[in-house]
């Protein structure tokens, strides 16, 4: 694996992949995957990255998802501060910077590199999440590649690793958070709370399969696992933009027929782009 493209080192803690003729740097902090933002962005203005960067984070839906994010992650985080944040958010005269943000909040899912390979760093997480507002095509690329990487990574050290799994849950946790803060009233069962879940869950696999998992099963019988198991990447990319999507329309107090006709079009459109780049969306 010395050889392999995708194992191309900068230094100890620095590998580079290349998406779709793009240089993007990943950052290992701490045993987790930090990816360059700045080098995303080059997707959208190669000249200016750094200004794509600035524009996206100045937006309150991505502060809300940040927040969100340091929420489940961090223990130090500073949840208070991101308010006056989200009061601004969207005005004219609002900015916000990666470091601003980090030492406003204590944030650790953001980092903002020095030198040479510099720029604003982001875990895969929040990278991915990131890239898809860019570009959801450059978003399947980079998640390919990004896999592409691991899995040279885990046969080096002879380590399994099954990206399915990962990508599947890259977003779950903000979902459910969202669910428990604004679906789920105190005093239901656990059952009940169950059941919440498994609807929104099922919300979701409306939107992008056309069915709810028991109806998949019901219809595949004989299959090993379930409907999201047998689920192509392509479609767990765009699963994974739903869920977050998903988390920012429950804040929003939009009911679940109405979320269902947005999510579905989000689907449609998403799905769209990667069949008009020959990629079949197909369950196996």
């Amino acid at each position: 694996m010395e050889n392999s493209p995708y194992l191309k080192n900068l230094d100890q803690n620095m590998k580079n992949i290349n998406v779709k003729g793009i240089e993007v740097t990943i950052l290992k902090v701490k045993g987790e995957d930090f990816i360059s933002l700045t080098d995303i962005a080059r997707n959208k203005n190669a000249g200016e990255p750094k200004d794509v960067v600035k524009n996206r984070m100045r937006s309150r839906a991505t502060i809300e998802f940040l927040g969100l994010w340091e929420q489940l992650n961090n223990p130090d985080f500073k949840g208070v501060e991101i308010d006056p944040l989200l009061h601004e958010a969207g005005s004219n005269s609002f900015t916000l910077s990666s470091s601003k943000w980090i030492e406003c909040t204590n944030a650790i899912g953001i980092r903002s590199q020095q030198g040479k390979n510099g720029g604003t760093f982001a875990h895969k997480d929040i990278a991915f999440e990131f890239a898809s507002w860019v570009s959801p095509e450059f978003k399947l690329y980079l998640i390919k590649e990004f896999q592409r990487l691991k899995e040279a990574e885990s046969e080096s050290k002879k380590l399994e690793w099954d990206f399915h799994r990962t990508l599947a849950k890259v977003n779950y946790h903000i979902h459910t958070d969202a669910i428990k803060e604004n679906l789920v009233p105190k005093e239901l069962s656990k059952a009940q709370i169950n059941s919440v879940y498994a609807t929104e869950a099922d919300l979701l696999n409306t939107a992008l399969f056309g069915l709810t998992a028991k109806q998949w099963r019901d219809a595949n019988p004989k299959a090993h696992g379930n409907i999201r198991d047998m689920a192509t990447i392509e479609q767990l990319v765009v699963l994974s933009n739903l869920e977050s999507i998903n988390s920012i329309l429950i804040k929003q107090k939009l009911s679940q027929s109405e979320r269902l006709v947005k999510l579905n079009e989000i689907a449609i459109s998403q799905v769209t782009v990667l069949l008009n780049n020959k990629r079949p969306v197909k369950l196996h």
